[in-house]
């Protein structure tokens, strides 16, 4: 029967950082607000911010003809609609 938890998921290595207290405290909010451990909070957010710093280093490889009709579409965008001009008018989430 195979176990419910590989090597990869594994937690068997220590990664220790500092932080100024105004830092722990708001991390320490954050994790609360979530129903997480500080350490819970700590690694799932790092690991989200490595994996879209990653993802955001892609290498996109167009062909001539291809680069060529995207730089026409960046020279030219679309003209917003309604529903976008809507959307960028209103108040954030955070200001409401």
């Amino acid at each position: 029967m195979k176990s419910s938890s590989s090597a990869a998921d594994k937690r068997d290595d220590l990664i220790q950082i500092r932080a100024s207290a105004a830092t722990k405290a708001i991390l320490n909010r954050a994790a609360a607000l979530r129903g997480q451990k500080l350490s819970e909070f700590m690694l799932e957010s790092a690991r989200a911010r490595a994996e879209e710093t990653i993802l955001d280093q892609r290498l996109i490889t167009l062909d001539d003809e291809a680069h060529t009709a995207f730089l026409a579409m960046l020279d030219a965008p679309a003209k917003p609609n309604k529903a976008v001009r809507t959307r960028m008018n209103r108040k954030p989430a955070w200001e409401r």
